[in-house]
């Protein structure tokens, strides 16, 4: 009885009977493939369209080893067949051939893309002329239960196609706290910056002239309530302000005046003005190098 292979390594099968006093040369053969296989490292040069193929019984052939390195100076997409079509195989991709790689079984199927300098698990299928396949096993996969798509895992890693669809309160956004990434809500996100586009000062109370300006702790607007039991000076500071940013002084007093000196202790041209008995708000807004105003009449 001759001797046959089998499907997916060529390992050469004995025969009953056969290679009476040399079955030890066919052995070793054998368990090298079965070595290559387990644990081999191939370096295949990559031109061009080629088929990574098992042949029965060679050990050299480029299709035996779990490992794949595929090397060249491709400047397009090269094709490689792994055949035959009937053949299940596994392997370990590193694509250092210049462009990119498709791994296909047939050519009816689209199987998969492995881009330059990426590195891939895949496997062919087997199924035949009709439908073999080749897929790749990190497409989407499983993490703790959950399952995690090719799409999303493309998203984390910065891909360029960007949908408009609508953001609503309770959408989750990623978040890097402090080096562990979280999910939180769009409402957490908006609570977040609203309250720092503004920073609401304590109230303030005067009964003299402050040598302190108020300024702003970050670089964020600033609202800053007052009261005024006479005629005072409140001098206002261009500290951490961008272009934009404004300064709001809320007299919620109506009996005495508040002068608003926003020449920020005289480094810059300003013209200040003074909130009397009949005004409630001056704002200052930053133009990047002293303040443009307007004043609102509310008493």
């Amino acid at each position: 009885m001759a001797s046959t292979y089998t499907d997916n390594s060529g390992i050469e099968l004995i025969g009953v009977g056969e290679q009476s006093g040399t079955w030890g040369t066919t052995t070793n053969n054998n368990l090298e493939i079965i070595d290559k296989a387990l644990n081999g490292v191939t370096d295949v040069a990559v031109s061009g369209n080629m088929n990574i193929a098992v042949s029965d019984g060679d050990k050299t052939s480029n299709g035996h080893t779990r490992v794949l390195k595929l090397t060249g100076s491709l400047s397009s997409e090269a094709t490689l067949t792994i055949t035959p079509d009937d053949r299940e195989a596994f392997y370990i991709v590193h694509n250092t051939a210049g462009d990119a790689v498709r791994f296909k079984q047939i050519s009816g199927n689209t199987g998969i893309v492995v881009p330059n300098g990426a590195k891939a698990f895949i496997y062919a299928d087997g199924k035949g002329s009709g439908s073999a396949n080749v897929f790749d096993l990190l497409s989407d996969i499983s993490t703790g239960g959950t399952k995690v798509t090719q799409a999303e895992l493309a998203l984390l890693a910065g891909g360029s196609t960007i949908g408009t669809t609508a953001v609503a309160a309770g959408d989750g956004i990623l978040t890097n706290d402090s080096g562990t990434m979280r999910q939180t809500t769009a409402a957490t996100f908006s609570t977040y910056f609203n309250q720092n586009l503004v920073e609401v000062k304590s109230p303030l109370a005067l009964t003299s002239s402050p040598s302190d300006p108020i300024a702003a702790t970050g670089a964020t607007s600033v609202y800053q309530r007052v009261t005024s039991d006479g005629a005072h000076t409140l001098k206002i500071a261009i500290t951490n302000l961008v272009v934009g940013q404004y300064v709001i002084i809320d007299k919620t007093t109506s009996a005495n005046s508040v002068t608003l000196d926003w020449t920020n202790g005289g480094t810059v041209t300003s013209n200040g003005i003074t909130l009397g008995s009949s005004a409630e708000l001056g704002i200052g807004i930053f133009n990047g190098t002293g303040f443009s105003f307007t004043e609102t009449v509310k008493f």
